[in-house]
């Protein structure tokens, strides 16, 4: 994490990150819901059947892709916030995915979740329980310029 910026002296980095990832993912949910009902036609409509997995299907790749492309969601992208690893980079492939399927892990427990939780508003950077097994951190887009 030497390659990331120091929560003490570049505050800017971190500021208000937990309360931004809580709105982008207001908005990421909404983006999967639109994504899940357009492409359900081409399902026959059989998706239904199988709403929740259908909305973790879509989720998954909706999050894993745009955070390859851009190292965070259309939701983090409103928010001014992205994705970094370890060495300060955006996230690849194989990041992406591990980072959505932690993600996808602690929304499927309430007991992870909230400890996920604690740790983003207690940590330094606000990380959450995924970001610190991968080394990622989530820091303020503005202020890298």
């Amino acid at each position: 994490m030497i390659h990331l910026p120091d929560p003490i002296q570049q505050p800017g980095f971190y500021a208000d990150v937990p309360g931004k990832r809580l709105l982008a993912w207001v908005f990421d949910a909404v983006f999967i819901l639109i994504l899940c009902l357009l492409i359900l036609p081409f399902t026959g409509f059989l998706a239904l059947f199988i709403w929740p997995m259908w909305w973790l299907i879509v989720g998954f790749a909706y999050r894993t892709i745009t955070i390859t492309t851009g190292s965070a969601t259309w939701g983090m992208r409103i928010m001014a916030i992205e994705l970094r690893n370890s060495a300060g980079a955006r996230l690849n492939l194989p990041e992406a995915a591990l980072h959505t399927l932690g993600y996808t892990i602690s929304i499927g427990s309430l007991i992870i979740q909230a400890v996920s939780v604690v740790l983003m508003c207690a940590s330094l950077r606000g990380q959450s329980l995924s970001d610190h097994v991968l080394g990622t951190v989530m820091i303020n887009r503005r202020a890298r310029h």
